[in-house]
């Protein structure tokens, strides 16, 4: 049996938990609808981590070399995984903050 359990983290534990989740290519997907409007925005403007996105970059350029080294692949799809996740993470974020009105819609010019 499990139980679903609702947590309140300082923002910068937060942070600290995706990047860690990121690097480590787990899953680290907080609902973004109950999140504060403050880390949603904060999850709007989301992105890898350096270290994370520099290992990647180099694991797609050794991949259009021909020149990937054995376990680069696996480590390749992982950031692959990690990126896309991240990228799922983001978009229900600025679909919230659209709906909360804390962001315009894609599209919309400031008058």
């Amino acid at each position: 049996m499990s139980e679903v359990v609702t947590l309140e983290l300082p923002s910068d534990l937060l942070r600290q938990a995706r990047a860690l989740a990121a690097s480590t290519n787990r899953r680290f997907e907080p609902p973004v609808d109950s999140l504060p409007d403050a880390d949603l925005l904060s999850a709007c403007d989301s992105r890898l981590p350096d270290a994370a996105q520099g290992e990647l970059s180099e694991l797609l350029a050794e991949n259009r070399e021909g020149s990937l080294k054995a376990g680069g692949r696996e480590r390749l799809d992982g950031l692959l995984a990690a990126y896309r996740r991240g990228l799922v993470i983001k978009a229900r974020a600025m679909k919230e903050a659209v709906a909360r009105g804390l962001k315009p819609r894609l599209g919309e010019h400031a008058a």
